[in-house]
């Protein structure tokens, strides 16, 4: 066959001819020395024109033929065919060498300076116009099959040599050996380009009979993996072999380099998605046992290849696509900075108009599961789904821009698509390429870029916009978009790249809820619309965090992710939420549904008085079929009521105060509902107790109207009968005590007990005559005796933020009467004062004084507060009745009007309830449990801030400080 240097046709011209033929001038000086033969060939003729070029466009191609004159000499002399094949064949049997004792530094040397033979041949073969792209990329693949053959022999071979397996055939060590290599992408279709990494994927036969006894197989062969790409990609003197990616196998964020056959099987079978289809389909087993890797491609064609026309694929794929270009604007092509893979008109879209076909098709027409693009463009021509036209431009499209793709990589041996910047390089770079002018060269980028987006656009033209305004957000493949950590920045994310891995991780189905098909269709289209809106929070990473702390705790997440891609402005609240009140959130994740409140008109017109939040409650409740459906239907709205609360508060309609009126209307109503579920439940068991009431007493801040968001309930049953009638009248009567005591059992249990919709309140009854001494349920005429006569001081206190909030009518007037006059009873306010100050004393001791941020129980904080104002009440409640039934920040202005309590700490005493009020909703609202500042996220203590109108936390610390100095002072000057 004809040597290179005789095939030669091409030659682009240098930018600098002056400089280029100094660098000729040096390597002929090392030629005389190293390679005499070559010298004649460089003074004239076509090797002197390309090696000129070469000189001065590719500093990588000059590197490796400066550096070893000898390698020019053979690759100029010989056929271009005859030695590619003489350096596959040396490349892939470097395994005979370490058989033969090599060291594994000789080894590696060997393999690094093939490559550099062989990228030699190929980029002068591709420029020198010897080659066609079609035989550059076949060159290419079969020199990298090559590698990975003789990389994973010598791994075997040296694991044999340690006892760890038994190869049958040391000279052919694949067959047997439990492990294959699959190449996926340009490399598995025979298309590698000049400077690409080669994706790979090793599955090993966990049962494998080739392992010693003691060898565990998933141990064994993570390790060979890993020498693999050791002995390929490691830099050293000589460089590199190729790059290894192995991010292209199953959930690559979660296993191990090496994937057992029978896990992979099983994720693809469960949670494949639509791009690992399109992945699988450029598979080729390269290394190993290469049956083992045919037989697994068989067993998941199903997965692969769908027994119907799969036209779902389409919308999938094509939200692929548009997530790597999501922006506006893009329809011209600036040829500076073009992405000729990734961008407009590029690679990428004639592989997906491709393989999309390919999965919709391949199905049920198996000529259409071939490997390479080109076999494919015309295959689909032949098989009637596509134009010849359309085969035909985008062909020579393809081979076009892989070209180009070429001359970018050869310039510096980088994993590069993009075209330069600035116009120096770019005017350099299309010379290069053959074109005298960047006007020429950008003509002919454009129009081979306009007939791919024609064509692209024809397959996809049903398709909207996805997320136009973010960015690049590719999520698709294993690794990190370096454009989409960039746009991830931008949108103000901290860590992109632990952002990029958890949204792969719910793409390879680590999150139970988005492991479904129609849910990773619907996160396909969601995400970029998600994390636009997440990056609009105060902490947009730690709103992920939540985000994907929810999906962890969710069964399904479909049903919610279609609510939000619908409804732009729920996208922007669920945003908020998870960003500053993952309380909220996590109801959103639980019942989805609670978000329709949101979207109704009258989420803007909030209810908060007891009997329109009672309808509404009874309207939500309707009439359950059963006590148990009853409870069920409860909760539903009890969530949905609360969640609206909190999502008001959130959105600026209702202050602190307010919602607090309208949490404490919605236990109300909850309370009232439950007891008469519960009571015609226990009646039609036990029937009822002649004369028989009952009431219920909600204290604390249920009795004040200022429950929060995670407030339990503070509760007293009591109740009266006819004392000559005391048994009740049902088919199991019970005495009156012990029906009130159950009935009391029953309705706690109806507010508390987890169902599957979750829990109602925690209550809290330990405020009852005598605590936890005493009946769950006390009768209404003890009650009132031991009030009168046994009654310690600090129960009187807690009276002062009682009151009936369900039960009969009559017996509430006269429960409600008897606080009254309770509370009026004539006191020394001295012995008020002293007994309050021991028991607030007594408090701290046992319960501790929190940190700088618990509002109840640090000194001069709202228990200070509360205890000011019950001793008000109770030290003045017989002159001033008035003062019975308000709230502290009321009884506080109340005192003051009546000459009680100086104007001056009147104001101080109310300003500090209200502020601390409303910060206390606010910790309430976006945290559950303890609001401890080391753990709560910034995001939530600036939001609180800028609720309390204050610039930032800190400053929002000193003022809650200074506020907490002067209750105390109040405190301590009128209790102490």
């Amino acid at each position: 066959m004809t040597a290179l240097v005789d095939r030669l046709a091409a030659a682009p011209s240098p930018i600098d001819a002056k400089r280029a033929g100094a660098r000729l001038g040096d390597l002929l000086e090392r030629a005389e020395r190293q390679a005499p033969e070559l010298v004649v060939l460089l003074r004239e003729g076509p090797l002197r024109e390309l090696m000129l070029a070469v000189a001065d466009h590719s500093p990588h191609l000059w590197h490796l033929a400066y550096g070893r004159p000898a390698r020019l000499a053979r690759i100029a002399t010989m056929a271009p065919d005859d030695l590619h094949r003489a350096i596959v064949s040396e490349q892939g049997s470097r395994h005979r060498a370490a058989m033969a004792g090599a060291s594994r530094d000789e080894l590696m040397r060997a393999l690094r300076v093939a490559r550099g033979d062989h990228a030699l041949l190929v980029g002068l073969a591709d420029i020198g116009g010897v080659w066609d792209v079609d035989r550059v990329t076949g060159a290419l693949s079969d020199f990298a099959d090559a590698s990975v053959r003789s990389a994973l022999a010598i791994a075997l071979h040296e694991a044999a040599g340690l006892g760890r397996i038994t190869l049958a055939d040391p000279d052919d060590p694949g067959p047997g050996c439990g492990v294959v290599i699959l190449a996926l992408g340009k490399h598995g279709a025979g298309e590698l380009n000049y400077s690409s990494d080669i994706d790979l994927v090793v599955f090993f036969d966990p049962a494998a009979s080739a392992l010693s006894a003691n060898v565990e197989a998933p141990t064994f062969y993570a390790r060979i993996a890993q020498t693999v790409a050791r002995l390929l990609q490691e830099r050293t003197p000589d460089g590199y072999v190729h790059r290894v990616d192995y991010r292209l196998r199953p959930d690559p964020g979660s296993t191990a380099v090496a994937v057992s056959l029978p896990a992979a099987y099983s994720y693809y079978e469960t949670v494949g998605q639509n791009w690992e289809r399109a992945a699988l389909i450029k598979a080729r087993p390269v290394a190993g046992d290469l049956d083992l890797g045919q037989r697994f491609l068989a067993d998941l064609s199903p997965f692969i290849w769908r027994k119907y026309f799969d036209f779902a694929a389409i919308a999938d794929v094509h939200a692929m696509k548009r997530q790597i270009h999501a922006v506006r604007g893009h329809d011209r092509i600036a040829v500076a900075g073009h992405d000729i893979k990734l961008g407009r008109g590029g690679i990428r879209e004639i592989e997906f108009f491709v393989q999309t076909q390919q999965l919709v098709f391949g199905g049920r027409r198996p000529a259409l599961r071939g490997r390479r693009t080109l076999d494919m463009l015309a295959e689909l021509h032949e098989e009637g789904w596509i134009t010849a036209e359309a085969r035909d431009e985008l062909t020579v499209a393809y081979r076009y821009l892989r070209g180009i793709e070429h001359r970018l990589q050869m310039v510096a041996d980088e994993q590069t698509q993009r075209l330069p910047h600035d116009e120096a390089h770019l005017k350099a770079f299309a010379r290069f390429c053959g074109y005298p002018s960047t006007a020429g060269f950008a003509k002919a980028l454009t129009r081979q870029a306009g007939v791919v987006q024609k064509h692209y656009a024809l397959l996809f033209e049903e398709a909207g916009e996805l997320a136009s305004e973010a960015g690049n957000l590719v999520f698709t493949g294993a690794g990190d978009d370096p454009e989409t950590l960039a746009t991830l920045r931008r949108l103000g994310f901290k860590d992109p790249e632990r952002v990029a891995e958890t949204v792969r991780g719910w793409h390879f189905g680590r999150r139970a809820a988005v492991t479904s098909a129609r849910a990773r269709e619907v996160l396909t289209e969601l995400v970029p619309g998600l994390l636009t809106a997440l990056g609009g929070t105060a902490d947009p990473d730690h709103a992920l965090a939540a985000l994907d702390t929810a999906f962890s705790r969710m069964p399904a997440a479909v049903e919610l992710m279609t609510i939000l891609l619908n409804h732009e402005r729920l996208l922007l609240l669920f945003a908020d939420l998870l960003g500053t009140a993952p309380r909220l959130a996590d109801t959103v994740a639980v019942t989805p549904h609670v978000l329709d409140a949101v979207i109704d008109p009258d989420f803007v017109d909030p209810v908060v008085d007891e009997a329109p939040m009672e309808a509404q409650i009874r309207g939500a409740i309707g009439r359950p079929a059963s006590f148990e459906e009853f409870l069920d239907r409860a909760r539903d709205a009890a969530r949905q009521a609360r969640f609206v609360t909190g999502a008001r508060m959130l959105s600026g309609i209702l202050a602190p105060a307010r919602a607090g009126l309208s949490y404490a209307a919605t236990a109300q109503a909850i309370v009232r509902v439950s007891l008469e579920a519960v009571e015609a439940a226990f009646a039609a068991e036990h029937g009822r107790v002649p004369g028989g009431r009952m009431a219920v007493l909600g204290l604390g801040r249920l009795g004040t109207r200022e429950l929060t968001a995670g407030s339990d309930l503070d509760l007293v049953v009591l109740y009266d009968f006819d004392p000559d009638d005391r048994t009740s009248s049902g088919a199991r009567p019970l005495d009156a005590a012990v029906y009130y005591s159950r009935l009391t059992q029953r309705l706690v249990s109806a507010l508390t007990v987890p169902s599957r919709r979750g829990r109602l309140y925690e209550v809290d009854l330990r405020l009852r005559p005598a605590g936890n001494k005493g009946p769950i349920a006390a009768q209404f005429r003890g009650f009132l005796a031991y009030q009168r006569e046994e009654a310690e001081l600090w129960e009187h206190m807690a009276l002062t933020r009682a009151r009936t909030i369900a039960g009969d009518a009559d017996l509430r007037a006269a429960v409600e009467a008897a606080i009254a006059e309770t509370l009026a009873l004539p006191r020394d306010p001295a012995f008020v004062a002293r007994e309050a100050y021991a028991m607030r004393a007594l408090i701290a001791r046992e319960k501790g004084e929190g940190h700088a941020l618990d509002l109840k129980l640090a000194p001069g904080g709202l228990t200070d507060l509360d205890f000011i104002a019950q001793t008000l009440v109770l030290s003045h409640a017989a002159r001033h009745p008035g003062l019975v039934g308000l709230p502290p920040g009321e009884v506080f202005a109340a005192a003051s009007a009546a000459g009680l309590l100086a104007d001056r700490d009147a104001a101080t005493l109310a300003e500090a309830h209200a502020l601390m009020t409303g910060v206390f909703h606010w910790q309430r609202l976006t945290i559950e449990g303890a609001f401890d500042p080391k753990t709560v996220p910034p995001a939530i203590l600036r939001r609180i801030a800028a609720e309390a109108n204050l610039p930032d936390p800190k400053r929002l610390q000193r003022h809650l400080d200074d506020t907490r100095r002067a209750v105390r002072q109040i405190f301590d000057r009128l209790l102490g």
